[in-house]
């Protein structure tokens, strides 16, 4: 597994270029830049690698849903990239899923769903 848990976290969208749009402007602010490997999807990924982030229009051409339950992380490296992550994400449209703030003694996190209602935590770990 090449010292990775997860590889990359996909979300679907009904809307790919507005979803691009979106995650072009937040993710950016994380150093993270787009390609799309294939006409129904556009990848994130920082410079130096690692894991990968997705937005796909479902192959089976069904409508995307947000799925109950499901999150995609996103690690920051301090608190206040998370409340950064967490403000641009809200100035692009993103709606408040929890503010961010401490969740457990070592965690600190907040919360968004992105245009498509896709559920979304920055968060920073101690």
């Amino acid at each position: 597994m090449k010292g990775k848990l997860v590889g990359y976290a996909a979300v679907g969208t009904n809307d790919l270029e507005r979803a691009k749009q979106f995650y072009d402007a937040l993710l950016s602010e994380a150093g993270a830049s787009s390609f799309s490997p294939a006409e129904r999807a556009v990848f994130w990924q920082v410079k130096d690698g690692g894991s990968i982030f997705a937005v796909f229009k479902p192959f089976d051409e069904s409508e995307a849903s947000a799925g109950n339950g499901c999150m995609t992380g996103f690690p920051m490296d301090t608190k206040e990239q998370v409340d950064a992550m967490y403000a641009k994400a809200m100035e692009l449209g993103a709606s408040d899923e929890g503010e961010p703030g401490a969740r457990t003694e070592n965690f600190y996190g907040g919360y968004v769903r992105d245009l498509d209602g896709n559920k979304l935590t920055f968060y920073y770990y101690e």
